[in-house]
C-alpha cells in the first residue's frame, strides 16, 4: 500500500510533517523531544480539518485507516533517517470515550504497524496500557 504524499519540514531536521488523504482530510505528524533526554521523541498525530471541530484525535471513518497508518509509518522512517541517533520513539493510542477495554483500538492498530517501522532486530517495544515505547537495541 502506497503512503499518501508527505509534506516534509522546510528544514530536514524539522519536527512537523503533513499529508492529505484522498478524502481531503489533513493530518499533521509532530515529533516532540523530551526535555531530559534529547534522544527520546514523542510522536503525536491528528486531523487538522476545521470540520472536525479541532478534535485532532477524531475518528474520520473514511475507510482509509491502513493507508493513513502506512503514511504515518513512512513519516517516522523519514524522521529517523534525519535523526539517526534517536534512541526512543514514544506514542500513545488515545482511548475513545465509548471504549471500555484496557487497550484502545488505536493502540491495537498501532501494534500492527510496529514491526514495519521498528524491526525487532533493531528495536524493542515496551507496551504499558496504551503507551508504546520503541527503544533502539
Amino acid at each position: 500500500m502506497e503512503p499518501y504524499p508527505i509534506i516534509t519540514p522546510a528544514i530536514p531536521s524539522g519536527q512537523v510533517y503533513q499529508f492529505t488523504t484522498d478524502h481531503e482530510v489533513e493530518y499533521e505528524v509532530r515529533f516532540g523531544r523530551k526535555k531530559n533526554d534529547i534522544f527520546h521523541a514523542v510522536v503525536v498525530f491528528g486531523v487538522l480539518n476545521e470540520e472536525y471541530e479541532g478534535e485532532e484525535y477524531v475518528v474520520t471513518n473514511k475507510g482509509d485507516a491502513f493507508r493513513v497508518m502506512t503514511t504515518i509509518s513512512e513519516v517516522i522512517r523519514i524522521y529517523l533517517k534525519e535523526h539517526p541517533n534517536m534512541q526512543i520513539i514514544e506514542f500513545t493510542g488515545i482511548m475513545r470515550e465509548d471504549e471500555k477495554e484496557e487497550v484502545s483500538k488505536r493502540t491495537k492498530l498501532y501494534l500492527r504497524f510496529l514491526p514495519r517501522v521498528f524491526p525487532p532486530s533493531k528495536w524493542k517495544a515496551n507496551i504499558t496500557g496504551n503507551r508504546i515505547l520503541a527503544k533502539r537495541i
